[in-house]
């Protein structure tokens, strides 16, 4: 099947004092070129992963880099690119945050003090040291599905937690060499950015993220285990950023193997293994009733988004 949707993952630290003026030119440009996705701008830069036919993705990025209304902030703007048959978003949004990436820390940014950016080629190098502890930034049910060898689970909920979980579980004077990967660079940045106003002295994290490491990185060269969790309809992806097996509970957001669909505990859109007996009785009335329209919708031949879930991992674009 032919791929015709192109996703870019995309972020940017850079001072944006101004970013409030810029979410009504965003947001109009990307429903115009038929873009969906998510885009949050803050005082810090800009964080996004979006998805749209590959003309209008190319004039997004043009528009970022050169538009005069965004000063030239975006010039350096990196991004990953993969390839979809289906389009991986429903809707189109631009949010204004007070980071583009809640680590929660007043002060902390990359632009002041970061660690060192290690190219998905030079990773293995650091990882297979045994003087260095690899930790990895994403929280707890991204790590279920996949991550490197070795590599530390901080068992964190959000990224909000990462600062309290360093503070508990490392020392400087003793962890000297310290390396960090995250899906697409942006989280394990700003932690980098965090050990490193905390006293770490030989701080490295992947440059890219895990999305720019497999990509790059042939299989048979590869350290990475499992698969990659993404936030969009692709749930997971995995080496040549293919689209993975996993699959994703509607009910709370959990991404599902294939065995966990093949559990008596799972239901589709209304329960799994991860949340099943946990619904209250109009949690459970509302996900039947979205259920039985998915499935009318489907016999129609049409599409239904719905709203989407409270919960929605409670990650809302945590997506790099």
């Amino acid at each position: 099947m032919q791929h015709i949707y192109l996703t870019t993952a995309m972020y940017h630290f850079v001072s944006l004092p101004h970013f409030k003026t810029l979410r009504e030119p965003l947001l109009n440009f990307c429903v115009a070129k038929g873009i969906k996705g998510t885009i949050l701008l803050a005082d810090e830069g800009i964080n996004g992963t979006v998805a749209g036919p590959e003309k209008s993705i190319l004039e997004l990025l043009n528009f970022l880099k050169n538009d005069s209304i965004f000063e030239g902030n975006f010039k350096d703007l990196g991004h990953k690119e993969s390839w979809s048959d289906k389009h991986p978003f429903y809707r189109m949004k631009v949010k204004l945050k007070k980071e583009i990436v809640t680590l929660g820390v007043p002060g902390v940014s990359p632009t002041k003090i970061v660690g060192t950016y290690v190219k998905p080629q030079d990773w293995n190098a650091i990882i297979s040291d045994p003087e260095v502890v690899l930790i990895d930034t994403r929280n707890d049910y991204e790590y279920a599905i996949g991550t490197f060898k070795n590599a530390i689970n901080p068992k964190t909920n959000t990224f909000r937690e990462f600062p309290e979980y360093v503070k508990t579980h490392f020392d400087p004077k003793k962890h000297k060499k310290v390396a960090m990967f995250c899906t697409g660079g942006i989280r394990c940045e700003k932690a980098s950015s965090y050990m490193m106003s905390e006293g770490f002295d030989e701080v490295y994290h992947l440059e890219g993220g895990i999305l720019k490491y497999l990509e790059e990185v042939k299989p048979d060269e590869s350290l990475w285990q499992g698969e990659c969790f993404v936030f969009d309809q692709r749930v997971a992806i995995k080496h040549g950023l293919e689209v993975g097996q996993f699959d994703q509970c509607y009910a709370c957001r959990y991404p599902l193997s294939q065995d966990d669909m093949k559990c008596e505990q799972y239901t589709p859109g209304i329960s799994c293994p991860h949340c099943y007996n946990t619904h209250t009785p109009e949690k459970l009335k509302s996900l039947t009733e979205r259920q039985r329209q998915v499935i009318l919708a489907k016999t129609r031949g049409l599409s239904h988004i719905g709203k989407t879930s409270s919960n929605s991992l409670k990650k809302d674009m945590e997506i790099l």
